[in-house]
């Protein structure tokens, strides 16, 4: 009996060794300041599904970005933004939201860098998810001082491993966040968008004076094939 179950684990590992990972969804979000192609991280199965689900459901068409800080993130995906009595200057938004939440899905290898889109959410001890409320990463960058800091106050002590100080360091990104909001996927091309939105005027609670709306769509099975080929050319061969 012992040999037979060794066996069947044996193939059991073989098989899911050899198995191909998951393909990679993408998403474009349309704006008058241009648009963005977003890689969903299969990391974060929970947030990936339920971004497609609302985006094929056509949620977040006419929503705006209704929160935006120059060098830190911009944010959007809250349906009261659709509202015509709400979207007015001057009104205030950010508190709508779906009747559910999305587990946490925090994973190492995920951090906030510059462009990776990461679920809002309210205070609450699970930290979980808004179930619609998303924001896309400007950021900044760091010095190797100002990652100290960040380590000894915003992150309690939790240490930034080297390759991701690196990366704040040169490329950017708000490293107060990590392992406090879910990441669940990156801009792969436009992040020139995110800068435009991030840069407009706005009031003193960071919605923009002039609406900012946007469409997002999933792309189709042959453009994230195309893409993957482009972005990971050597699982493509």
């Amino acid at each position: 009996m012992k040999k037979a179950l060794l066996a069947f684990a044996f193939l059991l590992f073989a098989f899911s060794s050899n198995a191909k990972p998951p393909k990679n969804q993408y998403v474009r979000i349309k704006t008058a300041y241009g648009s963005c192609i977003i890689r969903l991280y299969n990391e974060t199965p929970k947030h990936r599904d339920n971004f497609i689900k609302l985006t094929k459901e056509g949620f977040y068409n006419g929503t705006l970005f209704h929160r935006v800080i120059q060098n830190f993130m911009i944010q959007g995906g809250d349906p009261d933004s659709k509202d015509t009595t709400k979207n007015k200057a001057g009104a205030e938004l950010g508190n709508g939201d779906v009747k559910y939440t999305i587990p946490a899905e925090f994973r190492d290898s995920l951090f906030h860098k510059r462009g990776v889109l990461a679920a809002a959410r309210e205070d609450n001890p699970a930290k979980a998810s808004s179930g619609c409320q998303f924001y896309i990463v400007e950021g900044r960058r760091f010095t190797p001082g100002k990652l100290d800091t960040v380590e000894n106050t915003r992150l309690k002590g939790r240490k930034i491993p080297p390759s991701q100080r690196l990366v704040y360091t040169t490329i950017g990104g708000a490293p107060h966040l990590d392992q406090n909001y879910t990441v669940y996927g990156e801009v792969v091309s436009g992040i020139d968008m995110v800068d435009l939105i991030a840069a407009v005027k706005k009031d003193a609670k960071d919605r923009p004076i002039s609406n900012v709306a946007m469409t997002v769509e999933l792309l189709s099975k042959k453009d994230c094939k195309n893409l993957d080929k482009l972005l990971f050319p050597k699982e493509n061969k």
